[in-house]
Formats: C-alpha cells, structure tokens, sequence
C-alpha cells in the first residue's frame, strides 16, 4: 500500500466486546469501515450487514456518527479534551468506551505510538 493510500487514523470497533472490524479515516476524504475477515458476530448496525468488502463512505459514517454525545455533553467533551468540533474521528474515539449500546470503540494500537 503506498503512503498516500495508508489511513490518517484507525480505530479498532468492538461488539459486545467481541473486535469486529476497523474504522479507518481515508487521506482522500471520508472513512472506511471492515470487518475483521473471520468476524462472523452480530453486525454493528442493521444498515452494515457482515461482508468481506469495506463500506466506504464520503464523510464520517451515519451509524457512528449517531454514537456521539450532543448539546451540553458535546460542549464538554470538545473543551475538556480540546477537540474540534469538526473532528468527529477524535470525538468518538475519545467517547468510545463508553457508548449507548453494544459497540465500543477505540484508538487502534498502532495509532497509539
């Protein structure tokens, strides 16, 4: 994979703590979002049914963008850990662990370094 094609960003997506596939932030635009290749658990989303293929999508995804807090708890959130407001990646990463329902998600490992 060349450097231009690499994710900005990945984050590991969890269900019902099982890792079932990544969110990665593209260098042209928009997010991908992959099961893992043997993840044959329960979907992350009715709308994001298990398959082999990624979904690619030109903007931050509707299903994790609904995972994000809003109003007063959004305010908090972008000025206690000095977030973009634009930077719904970072949100939901920072977020991730403590989301309404079943998924959980998390900075991947190598963007840790």
């Amino acid at each position: 994979m060349k450097d231009a094609d690499r994710a900005l960003r990945c984050a590991e997506v969890f269900q019902a703590g099982t890792r079932a596939g990544d969110l990665q932030e593209l260098p042209k635009g928009g997010c991908q979002f992959a099961y893992l290749e043997d993840y044959t658990g329960t979907p992350v989303s009715l709308t994001l049914p298990v398959r082999r293929e990624p979904y690619v999508f030109a903007g931050f995804p509707p299903v994790f963008d609904g995972l994000l807090p809003e109003g007063p708890q959004l305010e908090a959130l972008l000025r206690m850990h000095k977030i973009d407001r634009s930077d719904a990646f970072a949100q939901l990463v920072t977020v991730g662990a403590d989301l309404v329902g079943s998924l959980s998600v998390r900075l991947a490992e190598d963007d840790l370094k």
